[in-house]
Formats: C-alpha cells, structure tokens, sequence
C-alpha cells in the first residue's frame, strides 16, 4: 500500500486508518453515521457553511472497506433505491396541455428547500416520470418545482455535486489535479431535468433552465455557503439533443466515454453523454484556477 490515499478529495496516511480502526474497536455500538459523524468532527472537516462533510467522510469509509483496511458495521438504513420505493403515489392532472408559453404564465420556480411542502409532489414526479426515476439525492442539492397557471405542475429540476473527474470538462478549464481537487465544490451538476410528458409548450425548458440559472448561485449561497461558478450537465445523446440548454447558453465540450462512477473494473456500459457547462459568473474561469 502506497501512503498516503488520496480519498474524496482528501490525503489518508496509515495513522489515520489505524485511528478509524481504534474507534471503531473501542465503540462497537457506533453505527456508520456515527463513526463518520465523529471523524468529521476529529479532522475538522466541513464546509464553507461550518456543517461537516457526513456525506462524503462516509464514501470515504466506504472505501477504505472496499480496500480492506477496515470493517464497518453493518446497514442500518435503507439505501437510495429502497427510500425510492416509499415515495407516496400523488394524483397528478395528466391531460395534454398544449399551447404557447405566453398562455402558460406566470410560470413559477420554487425552490423547494424554502417550501417544504412541495417536497413529497417533487420526490413523487421525478421517481414516476424521469427516464432515470430518482432516489433520495446525496449529498449537497437543489429542488426546483416548475408550476404553471392554475397551479398546474409542468416538471422539476435537480442539482447536486459534480463530478469527481470528466477529462474534457477538466480540460476545457484547464485544470491540473490540485486544482480540480481544491475548487470542485465550485461546480454544481444539473443531474435531472424533467418537462412531464403531456406538457408539450415550445420554448418552456428553455425558459424555466434560465429562470432557475438566475436564482441557482444564491440560492445555493444561502443553503450551503458556497459560490459556485459554474454548471455541468450530460445529455443522453440517444435520446436527446440538448436544444434547451444550447438555447440557454451552455458550451458542449466533448462527450463521456461510457463508464459510470462505479464502475471500477471499465466493464459497466452506459450511454454517452454530451458535456454541456455554463459559467454562472463572469470571472468564473478565474475562481476555477485560483
């Protein structure tokens, strides 16, 4: 074994491991949330906003198992698939709505971390209706609710953490690996964009892509202390061609080569997708490499 491992952004020397593995020895009734909980707060690791990063300081010690450094106790909690089957079934206006975006307003964006009660409507469309269904995001995210006149429901938006390494976004940035590992949190990745099927209103994605770009920085600000600079999407080129977000601006700088995040042995195939980016800021190149 190489010392240190670079995990989840972060440098892991043998002690630190030896450290896990004595919290672990000396507290057998700590689940995972715990033992992660508890190392955060040892390695003072957390986010501009002061909240720990849980989330990754548990993929972390998933990894080190993967490895076969440590042993973690078992799951206690259902996982992202199983949390998606519990979603609560809606009733949902699914008539056609066809007509032009001026008869449709005023569209309205609600961010749904500000508006609880939408939670359940936006859990319930983008596990019904997205191509991909949709679990219980990790990590850090932004809901988007896109309603209509008479409060009819036309779609959803999700944003979450980017990528951890995309060789032609990282190009196109110009990003050497200290970099991208310092200034990731900067980008944030728009992983579900959903227009319900039966709406079918020209220039609507459009529409409410841009309306949600204008609020996306400060709204993620408020939530989670960050600045983001910049957008990333991919694009099922087989099944769409990314028209709204060329309309919106968006750069296409390459494509993916098949391989998901897991996929550790270049065995799993998926879809190619195109690389769209956005800068939400005019000096959004220079936060990126500073």
């Amino acid at each position: 074994m190489n010392w240190p491992l670079k995990i989840q952004g972060r440098l892991v020397t043998e002690e630190d491991v030896d450290k896990i593995r004595m919290l672990l020895l000396n507290n057998p009734l700590w689940n995972r949330s715990r033992l992660s909980r508890e190392l955060c707060k040892l390695w003072e690791w957390q986010r501009p906003d002061g909240q720990i990063k849980d989330i990754a300081c548990r993929e972390l010690l998933r990894k080190l198992e993967f490895r076969s450094l440590i042993q973690l106790p078992p799951r206690q909690r259902y996982g992202p698939k199983q949390i998606t089957a519990k979603i609560e079934p809606l009733e949902i206006d699914q008539s056609l709505l066809s007509c032009s975006l001026s008869e449709i307003k005023p569209v309205k964006i609600i961010n749904v971390s500000q508006c609880p009660k939408y939670e359940k409507t936006f859990n319930y469309l983008m596990k019904e209706y997205h191509y991909l269904s949709y679990g219980r995001p990790v990590g850090q995210n932004m809901k988007y609710l896109i309603i209509g006149k008479n409060e009819r429901f036309l779609g959803c938006l999700l944003f979450g953490a980017a990528a951890w390494k995309i060789e032609a976004r990282d190009q196109w940035i110009g990003w050497s690996v200290e970099k991208r590992e310092k200034n990731l949190g900067l980008i944030c990745n728009n992983t579900r964009f959903l227009i319900l099927d039966w709406i079918r209103i020209p220039h609507l994605a459009s529409h409410v892509l841009g309306g949600c770009l204008r609020h996306l920085s400060s709204d993620w600000k408020r939530r989670y202390g960050t600045d983001i600079a910049l957008v990333e999407t991919f694009v099922d080129t087989t099944r769409y061609k990314g028209t709204c977000y060329k309309a919106s601006n968006f750069v296409r700088v390459g494509q993916t080569k098949g391989r998901g995040r897991q996929d550790r042995d270049r065995t799993i195939k998926i879809s190619i997708k195109g690389i769209f980016l956005y800068p939400l800021q005019r000096n959004a190149m220079k936060k990126l490499l500073s």
